[in-house]
């Protein structure tokens, strides 16, 4: 009978676990948020964040809003005009190293492993969430 080679795998890593789940929120909070569907029309490069990109989207306001994101280094600007994204269209307006910023687009992931939460077809500029 042939000899069995002992076993040379190693354990699998083990997956990093998940952050913890924040404070509960019931669903009058979830509902005080303003999810949209908005196309991305212009990005750029933040000129004083080396993590930002400064993007012009519609979210079907009939003007552009200004939006900026932490997703520098992980897409190219050119690349994400015409993307559709969802923003949190109601986000109290904040200046961010000195640029105005008017919601915030949502991405999950972590490191290099980002993603832009989308659909899996286009749907129109100011479509709501839920």
């Amino acid at each position: 009978m042939p000899e069995t080679p002992p076993d040379t795998a190693t354990p699998a890593e083990a997956a990093p676990a998940p952050p913890a789940i924040k404070l509960e929120a019931s669903f009058e909070d979830f509902l005080k948020l303003d999810l949209r569907v908005a196309t991305i029309r212009e990005a750029a490069e933040h000129p004083d964040a080396d993590r930002l990109l400064v993007l012009q989207v519609d979210a079907g306001e009939g003007q552009t809003r200004q939006i900026c994101a932490g997703i520098r280094g992980r897409f190219e600007p050119a690349a994400l005009v015409g993307r559709q994204i969802v923003i949190v269209a109601n986000l109290a307006p904040r200046k961010i190293r000195g640029q105005m910023s008017n919601g915030m687009l949502l991405a999950g992931g972590d490191g290099d492993d980002l993603r832009l939460a989308g659909f899996d077809g286009d749907l129109p500029p100011g479509t709501t969430v839920g």
